[in-house]
């Protein structure tokens, strides 16, 4: 595991993907390169309304590795914070951090299962494989949310050329239900073929996707989303109970934890 690095960054580039989602760059990052898919930064946000640092999972690093890329929607006042922020302006960043997913065989059919916020890490890790020189064709990539505002990056997903299929709620994208039912249908569909899944999101769906693993028989990991004040695992504020007894801690010992892990 690659020791984190503490660096003050700045804003590169800041891009508004609509419906309080945003992307944003921040380089230099001396450990960008090392970064791999599922891990998480810990942001210092320079404001006198904040206490704690904030995690954010990592949606990418740059073309020439010196710097992150992360996604984020406004949901309280750190993430308002830092979406007013303009270019040029510095954040603290302590990372790469946490328990990275570990990539599939090639003779595997990739499922992955995004909901809402949890899609960048997974973005990240199809980049990844695709880098990798994975097929991107045995990547299906299964994108949930309520409605079309929260199927953000849809056009940069499609030129990765990996099978995206969108869900919403409403149906104003894609297919219309919730996301699991749509990777229900496609595992029944394809049960001769060998497959591994992989699933960030809403906690509703991740249970979701951990009980489909383990009643069909797919193995795969899950990113988990919890309060994490310290980042480290000293504070214990983001402890989840294990299946075989005990807990982890989601900071440190996740936040990628395999399918049947966890008691969700």
């Amino acid at each position: 595991m690659t020791k984190p690095a503490c660096h003050d960054g700045s804003l590169t580039k800041i891009k508004d993907l609509k419906a309080d989602y945003f992307s944003i760059t921040v380089a230099p990052f001396p450990h960008a390169a090392k970064c791999q898919p599922g891990q998480f930064v810990h942001l210092q946000i320079p404001s006198p309304e904040l206490f704690f640092r904030r995690a954010f999972s990592i949606a990418g690093v740059t073309e020439n590795k010196d710097g992150l890329e992360i996604i984020f929607k406004v949901f309280g006042r750190g993430t308002k914070i830092l979406s007013d922020y303009c270019k040029g302006e510095s954040v603290n960043v302590l990372g790469p951090l946490g328990v990275p997913f570990k990539l599939p065989s090639k003779r595997e059919k990739t499922i992955i299962v995004a909901g809402g916020v949890g899609f960048p890490p997974l973005m990240f890790l199809a980049q990844r494989m695709i880098e990798k020189g994975y097929n991107p064709k045995s990547i299906q990539f299964f994108y949930g949310g309520r409605s079309a505002g929260d199927i953000v990056e849809k056009a940069r997903l499609k030129r990765m050329g990996l099978n995206l299929f969108p869900v919403t709620e409403d149906g104003s994208v894609g297919a219309r239900g919730l996301v699991t039912t749509e990777v229900k249908k496609y595992i029944m569909q394809n049960g001769d073929s060998k497959l591994r899944m992989y699933a960030c999101g809403p906690e509703g769906m991740l249970k979701a996707v951990d009980d489909l693993g383990q009643k069909l028989n797919v193995p795969g990991q899950v990113s988990l989303e919890a309060p994490m004040p310290c980042g480290v695992g000293i504070c214990l504020g983001c402890i989840v109970p294990l299946r075989k007894g005990g807990n982890a801690r989601v900071c440190c010992d996740g936040p990628v934890f395999k399918i049947g892990e966890v008691l969700l």
